[in-house]
């Protein structure tokens, strides 16, 4: 068994070399790689080790003795410290470059060099813009508060200011902790599992401005549950729905599965590209409006539509890909196997006046073995799955389709790069550079739009 040439505890001065995709800094010694925060590479540093496992061990910056000429300086600890934005010390350009650099080298590493990536297309303001915010609730010195976790640990840090996420949004948290002190709800202790509050959920209509707040209990039993939500509209004229989410379970997943309205609307509203959406607490709806109407302009670019196409979208949630193109496609299919979600396309196709629109509850590769043997032809397939990417099943069932166009909206480059693998073996080639778009800025997470055609 070979040496680790590091111990817990050790100190060594080391140079940064690269940054890992997820945006730590990676030094070696006698090439045992070292992962750092808040490290760039360049840098010179001392380096204390926290954690030394057998290939790769983990440390922190004791002393910085020179800086990266793409350092963005006077950045805020907390951020980095609890993962909010594991990148705000990269200065935005040299972001967009990391994540470029990301997809380039994934394709390098499967010999798909062949596949060029364009610049990643990024924010004009790359702060502010989550519509939606999701934060844990606490007790700190007998007092509810609102905050962050430590990355990888269970340390609440408590927080007001959340730099990535729509500031009305930061504001409208203040008043609803205000509130619940007031009215003297405990905030939940996950060690005992009692309290009340675990989280708060705000989502607001980047158009509309219209918000939607969901106090997500432990118990079914919210004290004073209905005042408490009046009194959080009579003090945000925005908010227009208050929800009671309860999850009892011990889980670090953050909704349940109940949910009841407190007050005001059922759903609020915003729109994509024009087309309106309404949107419940559980609804899936980007969280980056402006990007991802970006996103979807260049899907239907890519697409070529003329109006006579037949077009699937796998993955479709409440419709937002789907009724975007349906306007200048003549016949769109969406799959999808949340139930609500698809209650929530037909909802949406409705609302839009759409009627070229199809939406079906499945999972992709039954539907799509289904529209094959009824001798169905899409021209295109638009995927945009979830991480983990395309499953083969999934990808077998396509080729059965043969569509002559795939357009692969993907949120992460290694499943990316892995099924594009599969279809390039399977008849089809990637036209153009990969396009990423920065969907998540001061993260290092990258989304990005790949278009094949059948050879």
């Amino acid at each position: 068994m070979k040496e680790i040439p590091v111990e817990k505890n050790q100190e060594f001065e080391v140079t940064v070399e690269d940054l890992s995709y997820q945006g730590r800094g990676v030094a070696k010694v006698d090439h045992y790689p070292l992962f750092i925060d808040d490290a760039l590479p360049g840098e010179k540093i001392l380096a204390h080790v926290m954690k030394a496992s057998r290939n790769y061990g983990f440390a922190k910056v004791v002393k910085r003795y020179n800086d990266s000429p793409d350092r963005q300086l006077n950045t805020e600890s907390a951020y980095l410290q609890t993962g909010i934005a594991p990148l705000q010390h990269l200065k935005y350009d040299a972001q967009l470059r990391f994540k470029q650099g990301q997809i380039k080298e994934l394709l390098h590493k499967a010999h798909l060099d062949q596949i060029t990536v364009a610049p990643t297309q990024g924010m004009a303001e790359p702060l502010h813009y989550r519509n939606k915010a999701q934060i844990p609730v606490r007790m700190v010195n007998d007092q509810l508060e609102t905050g962050f976790f430590r990355q990888r640990s269970h340390q609440f840090v408590p927080m007001h200011d959340f730099l990535i996420q729509d500031l009305r949004i930061d504001q409208v948290l203040e008043v609803i902790q205000t509130v619940l002190r007031e009215f003297e709800v405990p905030a939940y202790n996950e060690r005992q599992h009692n309290g009340v509050i675990r989280h708060i959920v705000i989502r607001r209509g980047h158009y509309s401005g219209q918000v939607m707040v969901t106090l997500v209990t432990r118990s079914r039993k919210l004290p004073a549950g209905k005042q408490i939500a009046q009194q959080i509209m009579e003090h945000c004229s925005d908010v227009v729905s208050v929800y009671q989410n309860i999850n009892s379970a011990k889980t670090n997943v953050i909704m349940g599965r109940d949910e009841k309205l407190l007050a005001g609307k059922a759903q609020i509203e915003d729109q994509l590209n024009g087309i309106k959406f309404a949107i419940s607490p559980r609804s899936f709806f980007q969280v980056n409006s402006l990007q991802t109407e970006k996103i979807y302009q260049y899907v239907a670019q890519a697409a070529k539509l003329s109006g006579e196409e037949t077009l699937i979208d796998a993955y479709c949630g409440i419709g937002t890909i789907s009724l975007s193109l349906a306007k200048q496609a003549k016949q769109v299919y969406g799959v999808e196997i949340v139930a609500d979600a698809i209650e929530d396309a037909k909802r949406n196709a409705a609302l839009n006046g759409i009627t070229n629109a199809e939406f079906k509850v499945a999972a992709a590769e039954e539907q799509f073995a289904k529209w094959a043997k009824a001798g169905l032809k899409p021209d295109i397939v638009v995927f945009d799955p979830p991480r983990k990417g395309l499953e083969t099943k999934v990808l077998e069932s396509t080729l059965q389709l043969m569509p002559q166009k795939i357009v692969y909206v993907s949120c992460n480059p290694a499943t990316l790069v892995r099924d594009l693998q599969f279809l390039t073996e399977n008849g089809y080639q990637v036209t153009g550079p990969i396009q990423p778009f920065d969907q998540f800025p001061q993260t290092n997470h990258v989304e990005s739009i790949t278009v094949l055609s059948r050879s």
